[in-house]
């Protein structure tokens, strides 16, 4: 009987990994034995300096300029790709945990203002938005989720991609019902979101079993390799499928978006910033990666339901984007819209070496900023019940508040893909790839959905400066540091990425390498 040889593991490579994960055991323990009176401050700190830590580690990875590789037997991914889309991942994290630390940081000032936002007479609502408190066990949650993001973009197996899966989804179930003002409907959010989050990991460990007896093997290189020399069969063409299924469930693509905008809507509002935010370039980098590396010698067997998933989340999206009412719910099916342009740079895989590639890791880049300070700015208005996100209520904020208004008209128009911000410079890029692969229908598509989203985007902006404020309207808040942070970097970023995004493109092609 042999002995039990020990995996070969490369440190430096998993040390993304290490500090986030380790971050987050930590902070279980600080949750444990830490006294509450000190308790937010430590579990900010020691979130930050996770995500700073683990991003510090990408940018040494990068510049390390080593050749792709795997390690931990094969099973992870050290490659341009897996590397770029964890320091985003880091990135949106970092920015999502001071969203989280701005009453945390300053529960009297956070108190002052929600009281403030509470209608006059209202005792029992003042007494509630005075002891309105951020959960702390929100940090050590949010950095396992981090984690399990970046652990999802860089597996090169399909058993650690559904571990990573499981590693990211199971603490923002809990996240999704951590609402304390709007409880009942956070936790049927965090319900809702568990059961059909359980299905889709269902269809993905039914089709892992489905691949892994066509082929013999879960490694993605392992698949390919299989597919070449046997073809790709009945059995593995219904196993990618089913891949296909968990994980655009992930990516809010469309028809299996219908969690997106319940949980959007009952989620806190800084956790909703985080998934809707974080969450898209875990899903798509997993997506990339399994239908690049182990079917890009079969694209036949999944491009056309890529194209036709793609031209369902655009349409499906923007269409059902103008009939809401709500701000978040609107921009739930903003996020279902631009998953299908997302998917569009997916199908751009043959424009030349690394195109697609490189559109759709630019394309994650610039909308998890922007998603982010569009629902930052969402956080500071408010009224008795928490956060006002009825249109209705958004009437006339320019006189009440011009430069709350001011940015988030800058946010819509970038999410509607107008010059001058990143949001058309994403859309260009990856339509771009599409076009020089021969899908020009779906670009055209495309176009014409920006088109009708380009609507629900700007009525927002007319009511916020062509409508009579409500007297008894809501109370916009002075941001806090955190916040402010968040808000000049997401604007800079989107302004910059818009105007001169040469060397962030640059960057994007050349972390174009897919190992295998």
């Amino acid at each position: 009987m042999g002995e039990l040889a020990a995996p070969d593991l490369s440190y430096g490579a998993l040390a993304p990994l290490l500090f986030t994960l380790g971050a987050a055991c930590l902070g279980v323990l600080v949750e444990a034995f830490v006294p509450r009176r000190v308790r937010q401050p430590v579990q900010v700190a020691l979130a930050l300096a996770g995500m700073l830590g683990a991003l510090v580690a990408v940018v040494l990875l990068a510049l390390d300029g080593r050749e792709a590789t795997t390690t931990a037997v094969g099973a992870l991914a050290v490659d341009g790709a897996a590397l770029f889309l964890q320091g985003t991942i880091a990135v949106l994290g970092a920015l999502s945990v001071l969203l989280f630390a701005e009453r945390a940081l300053d529960p009297a000032r956070s108190a002052f203002v929600a009281a403030a936002a509470v209608p006059a007479g209202s005792v029992r609502d003042r007494q509630l938005a005075t002891d309105e408190r951020v959960q702390t066990e929100v940090y050590p949650l949010a950095s396992f989720a981090v984690g399990g993001m970046m652990l999802f973009t860089a597996a090169n197996d399909l058993l650690l991609l559904f571990v990573a899966l499981e590693v990211l989804s199971l603490p923002l179930y809990l996240m999704a019902g951590l609402a304390r003002r709007r409880r009942l409907l956070s936790q049927e959010a965090a319900v809702k979101y568990f059961l059909l989050g359980a299905f889709a990991s269902a269809f993905l460990l039914y089709g892992l079993a489905l691949v892994y007896g066509a082929t013999g093997t879960v490694r993605l290189a392992g698949i390919r390799d299989a597919v070449a020399v046997q073809g790709a069969g009945t059995l593995l063409v219904l196993g990618l499928g089913l891949l296909i299924v968990g994980l655009m469930f992930k990516a809010s693509v469309a028809p299996f978006h219908t969690w997106t905008p319940d949980v959007y809507q009952g989620a806190p509002t800084a956790v909703t910033a985080f998934m809707a935010a974080a969450t898209k370039v875990a899903a798509f980098g997993a997506v990339l990666r399994v239908l690049y590396v182990a079917f890009g010698t079969e694209v036949w067997a999944w491009r056309p339901l890529v194209y036709g998933l793609a031209i369902a989340s655009m349409v499906i999206g923007a269409v059902l984007g103008l009939t809401q009412t709500d701000l978040k719910r609107m921009l739930a099916y903003s996020s279902v819209a631009h998953a299908g342009f997302l998917l569009t740079g997916v199908i751009g895989l043959g424009a030349g070496e690394g195109s697609g590639l490189s559109a759709t890791m630019f394309y994650l880049l610039t909308y998890g900023l922007m998603t982010l300070g569009a629902f930052a700015l969402l956080t500071l208005v408010r009224d008795g019940d928490g956060e006002a996100t009825h249109l209705a209520q958004w009437a006339g904020l320019a006189q009440r508040s011009p430069v709350v208004a001011a940015l988030m008209t800058f946010f819509l128009l970038a999410l509607a893909g107008i010059p001058l911000t990143s949001g058309f410079t994403g859309k260009f890029a990856v339509f771009r790839a599409a076009i020089g692969d021969g899908a020009w229908p779906l670009v055209l598509v495309a176009l014409l959905t920006s088109a009708v989203a380009a609507f629900f985007y700007l009525r927002v902006v007319v009511l916020m400066y062509f409508s009579d404020p409500a007297p008894d309207g809501p109370t916009v808040g002075v941001p806090g540091l955190p916040t402010t942070v968040v808000l000049g970097l997401t604007a800079a970023a989107t302004l910059v990425l818009g105007v001169l995004p040469g060397a962030v493109l640059e960057l994007a092609e050349s972390a174009a390498v897919l190992v295998g």
